[in-house]
């Protein structure tokens, strides 16, 4: 179940697991940071549930600068776990993916995705003897992250959803009939989802020089990278489909069912989650008994990796805590 020697650990302390999926003879890849205060009563533990196009190990453990929101979040005492979907990082690729795209259907939709995410709560509940656990979520990985949190009320003690998807009501008729199981996903793609929100009359909030220092480890993230032309990733179609879908009025689980603490933070610039965007996801969370919805000044939908990250770290931190709720009349705590 332990990683292997050839598995780069991201920090000294790191531990890496390898834990059956829900596929047969597919693993799944964890990476394990312990909080830095020890003793912390009770023990509290969070995973991160990645996008559509990077794993854990370029969003939640990146370190820019030297710091990452994993390092936070563990100096806040919490244990912090990061999960790749199979496809991406150093989990399984799935067999699918030596294939050519359109021989199949997009892979690692939400549903599938949900499942991958249950198997590693349930390794991590029994690691570490805890009975919760709280998500945090990116992008797409709201829908596998809320998928679950449905299914599983009694395993999710909070759960962050950071520039999340919402459901729009686009007319379903201009939705393309089927996509490809894969795509490849290039350094120029990526740095244009960087930039592209972004208004023109406002200062860049990320560097050239962490772009590129990311851009590095992100190629290393699939071993065929650099052998093509342009250099880039391939990664499972299934997280795009869905978001085109959820904008099209199939979003991939229902907000409803979900029990536990929901906050959504966003970017001030995010055009994938606008306003409305969160308006619609904040009225459909009404089984949720504490409810946030957070913007950030000058972010866009990849603020955990922008300027105002720092910002980002902290509303997550504060509302994981907890300490949201004064006690009901006559309670004593």
């Amino acid at each position: 179940m332990t990683g292997t020697s050839s598995t780069p650990k991201l920090d000294a302390n790191e531990q890496h697991f390898f834990v059956p999926g829900p596929r047969d003879g597919l693993s799944l890849f964890l990476r394990f940071l312990p909080a830095t205060r020890n003793g912390v009563k009770p023990r509290r533990a969070v995973i991160y549930v990645h996008g559509a196009t990077f794993p854990s190990a370029l969003s939640i453990a990146h370190r820019f600068d030297g710091r990452s929101w994993r390092d936070a979040l563990c100096d806040a005492g919490f244990d912090v776990w990061g999960l790749d979907f199979h496809g991406f990082g150093h989990s399984d690729r799935y067999p699918e993916m030596d294939r050519p795209a359109s021989d199949n259907p997009p892979l690692c939709v939400a549903a599938d995705a949900a499942k991958q995410l249950e198997a590693a709560v349930r390794f991590i509940l029994g690691h570490q003897d805890i009975a919760r656990i709280s998500l945090i979520s990116h992008s797409w990985g709201s829908m596998p992250a809320g998928l679950f949190a449905g299914v599983h009320p009694a395993l999710v003690d909070r759960l962050v959803l950071f520039a999340p998807i919402a459901q729009r009501a686009l007319p379903r008729e201009k939705m393309p009939a089927s996509f490809p199981a894969w795509r490849i996903v290039t350094l120029q793609d990526q740095w244009n989802r960087f930039v592209e929100d972004v208004p023109a009359h406002e200062p860049p909030v990320l560097s050239r020089i962490h772009f590129d220092e990311w851009g590095e480890r992100y190629l290393d993230s699939d071993s065929g990278s650099r052998a093509r032309d342009p250099a880039g990733v391939k990664t499972p179609l299934g997280p795009f489909s869905e978001i085109v879908r959820a904008w099209h009025g199939q979003l991939a689980y229902d907000p409803a069912r979900v029990r536990a603490p929901v906050a959504i933070i966003r970017g001030e610039w995010d055009s994938l989650m606008r306003d409305d965007d969160a308006r619609w996801l904040f009225d459909a969370f009404a089984g949720s008994p504490i409810k946030r919805d957070i913007k950030i000044g000058r972010g866009t939908h990849l603020m955990h990796l922008e300027a105002m990250r720092l910002a980002l770290w902290q509303e997550s931190i504060g509302f994981l805590r907890g300490d949201d709720a004064a006690p009901a009349v006559g309670e004593v705590r």
